[in-house]
């Protein structure tokens, strides 16, 4: 029998977490957004606690997002908020500031360390670098083809890896209220009353850009307390090609269910979850089954492409 990976996927409510555990997710990203980045939803503390509670009863992990970009007054409150989250009983967390890491290692030393560092984490050096000071796994950079990504765990056996399977990935952030500015230079154009600090920008709003030279793309964008986000314009999907992942015995496999509804983001689960426990049974024998992508063609919007991402894609550097 082949290495079971875990099928990772996000949740943004309690009852969101328990709809992806039935669905036949093995561990769960949660967090709060003063403290993750692009979030689903909202955990405060009390939520983490009731949401470890529910997964360990199914045996499943729960991860906290502490990957947000920090600042002096947020570095102060940190050590508080890490000693919570290990108190809570959550996994691990998902970092990508140093600054995580060394509060961690005095506020909350129990706590295993997730790093991810968007498109940085790109190399194996770099990664055992981290792993030296803590970190157990690294979240493969998105830009990573194939090759890439099991040359990376060939190089670090002692380490775990996770790639991004599925879903939206975001293609820029900024800080800044880039939506409400732009809102806001209209109006004054066209001598407009309406308050845009009352506008809704969030992800919910279903704001997107479209490119002058591509008009058939559209890449959603809202904002949130972190700023402003830009996603990409297609999703990926790598189910058919999953089988490869599990032979370059990748640990964990992550669907990205941001901006995707219940329905959705259940269905895509259902899927991979039949995928890889049909590898994991008769490796050698394993066949890909249509109707595993037939089941997630059926609820994908029709006006975002599925596609590889950068995984079958010559890198160049």
């Amino acid at each position: 029998m082949s290495k079971k990976p875990e099928l990772l996927v996000t949740a943004g409510s309690i009852p969101q977490l328990q709809k992806f555990i039935a669905a036949g997710a093995d561990a769960v990203i949660i967090g709060e957004q003063k403290y993750g980045m692009r979030l689903p939803g909202e955990f405060k503390i009390e939520n983490i606690r009731e949401a470890v509670s529910i997964a360990k009863q199914a045996g499943v992990k729960i991860y906290v997002a502490v990957n947000n970009i920090m600042d002096n007054q947020l570095l102060e409150e940190l050590p508080a908020y890490l000693a919570e989250v290990q108190q809570a009983g959550a996994d691990a967390i998902v970092f990508g500031d140093p600054s995580v890491l060394m509060i961690v290692r005095e506020a909350a030393p129990d706590l295993k360390l997730h790093w991810n560092a968007e498109m940085t984490s790109t190399n194996y050096r770099t990664a055992a670098y981290w792993a030296k000071r803590g970190a157990k796994r690294i979240v493969a950079a998105r830009e990573l083809n194939m090759e890439q990504v099991i040359e990376m765990k060939e190089h670090l056996p002692n380490m775990e890896v996770e790639v991004q399977v599925h879903g939206m990935t975001n293609i820029y952030h900024s800080k800044r209220n880039l939506v409400k500015s732009y809102m806001s230079h209209q109006n004054e154009r066209n001598h407009a009353s309406e308050d845009v600090h009352s506008q809704d920008v969030s992800k919910d709003r279903g704001l997107f850009l479209i490119e002058q030279e591509r008009q058939d793309e559209k890449y959603p964008i809202y904002e949130d307390m972190n700023g402003t986000h830009i996603m990409s314009s297609d999703d990926i999907c790598i189910i058919e090609n999953i089988h490869e992942l599990l032979e370059g015995q990748i640990d964990s496999l992550k669907i990205e269910g941001l901006m995707k509804s219940d329905v959705y983001n259940e269905t895509v689960i259902r899927a991979y979850r039949q995928a890889i426990d049909a590898y994991i049974a008769d490796p050698e024998n394993y066949t890909f089954q249509d109707e595993w992508l037939e089941a997630i063609q059926q609820v994908q919007d029709p006006e975002r492409e599925l596609t590889f991402g950068f995984f079958f894609k010559e890198q160049v550097y």
